[in-house]
């Protein structure tokens, strides 16, 4: 078979980083009526470039049937949106936003984000795909734009006039499969002058935390920023500051200019704090192959340590249940083939999911009031980058006697 090429720089993709068999789409969740239709599995695989080290998946499925509906709501954790907030006190002082600006926000979702903006009197515009979630943002008064980012829609929107002074991008990066038709878009948006902050989950981090379960088909790519660099140089943009920030497991907050501008105050490059994300990523190894080349194995004993704490569990007669149906739960359990066997039920605090399926291991959703009927030996925590806002939802339950573990890296039950 053809090597496929890498989506940055095009070079044959010819190394594993790791293969997590096959999987159900991470947020295609299910009703009743689906159980009993046939569901599609695609392979999990992902790849690492040996030319500009990029992580990614092939593409299985296309944009279009993955997020045209969507299951995730942004505003239904509490953490998330104390994240946004400060990040929008931030950047509208830093940056001297005010009702002359315009902020676009890519992959806005429920208005999570922009309302904040909205709020301090900042014209903001939203661009999303999923209408059922772009819906709701419009109900927020957050004006809403539903398409797929990319060259395109940024020349369009240029041409009428609605170029941005800052353009955010959280957590979208990975979702997109045409990675430089979307950095193109990028570029075209922004005002001379204008600032991109783009947040993504940081490749370090999910190496050290064995955090393979945030590998999912939505997630078509995985990033250093080493890769970044590259893709926004190649396309006229330059990092000229980044943060290190807690977020999903550990993540980066790049700052992004017209390679052609002038440096502003705002736009003045941060070598200290650059030199030391490169430095943390060269003692990682980010900048040969062995280090992506030694994870699968990793991966491998992570699971073999989950199956062992939940055959002794269930052998003891204990009771297990999970907490949350985010989609890295979903790679998660259907990599280590744990199922209603293992897990009786789930619980959401999105009224979206409860009522629905896990795709894959078919776990039922409920309402996080079952873990208060029912009181389970133990809960695991499938959101576990959300641990201390769970912890402090769920305290009765703690003090009722349950007992919550976390799987990533390494089974830890906490007392």
């Amino acid at each position: 078979m053809t090597a496929p090429p890498c989506r940055s720089c095009a070079a044959p993709l010819q190394h594993t980083f790791v293969n997590l068999g096959m999987s159900p789409l991470s947020n295609a969740y299910l009703s009743r009526e689906d159980l009993r239709k046939m569901e599609p599995f695609y392979p999990l695989h992902a790849l690492v470039c040996e030319r500009c080290f990029l992580v990614q998946l092939e593409e299985v499925e296309s944009p279009k049937n993955i997020f045209s509906s969507y299951a995730y709501f942004s505003s239904y954790s509490d953490s998330w949106l104390d994240h946004v907030r400060r990040y929008v006190e931030e950047t509208t002082k830093r940056f001297a936003l005010s009702a002359k600006s315009l902020v676009i926000e890519i992959a806005s979702n429920d208005g999570y984000l922009l309302q904040y903006f909205k709020a301090n009197g900042v014209p903001v515009l939203g661009i999303e795909p999923a209408q059922n979630v772009a819906e709701v943002a419009r109900e927020k008064g957050i004006s809403t734009l539903t398409k797929f980012f990319g060259a395109g829609v940024a020349r369009e929107l240029s041409t009428g006039g609605q170029s941005a002074d800052l353009i955010v991008a959280n957590n979208v990066l990975a979702h997109v499969p045409d990675l430089n038709d979307f950095v193109d878009g990028l570029n075209v948006l922004l005002k001379p002058h204008g600032i991109i902050t783009v947040e993504v989950p940081h490749l370090v981090r999910l190496i050290e935390g064995r955090q393979f379960d945030t590998i999912y088909h939505e997630h078509f790519s995985y990033f250093s920023l080493l890769a970044l660099d590259g893709v926004f140089r190649k396309h006229g943009l330059t990092v000229f500051d980044v943060d290190q920030l807690s977020t999903h497991g550990g993540s980066l907050r790049l700052y992004i200019r017209h390679s052609g501008e002038g440096e502003s105050a705002a736009g003045k490059p941060s070598q200290e704090r650059l030199c030391r994300v490169r430095d943390l990523e060269s003692a990682a190894g980010m900048y040969s192959l062995k280090a992506y080349l030694d994870f699968e194995e990793k991966v491998r004993k992570t699971k073999r340590g989950l199956l062992e704490f939940l055959i002794d569990a269930k052998g003891r007669g204990k009771s297990v249940a999970a907490y949350g149906a985010p989609a890295k739960g979903n790679t998660l359990l259907n990599y280590c083939g744990v199922g209603k066997d293992f897990i009786e039920y789930t619980v959401d605090i999105s009224p979206h999911k409860q009522g629905l399926f896990l795709p894959g291991t078919h776990i039922p959703i409920l309402h996080p009031d079952e873990l208060r009927r029912t009181k389970p030996d133990y809960v695991l925590i499938l959101p576990w980058n959300l641990r201390e806002e769970i912890l402090e939802q769920l305290a009765d339950v703690r003090r009722a006697g349950s007992r919550f573990v976390l799987p990533i890296p390494s089974v830890e039950v906490l007392e």
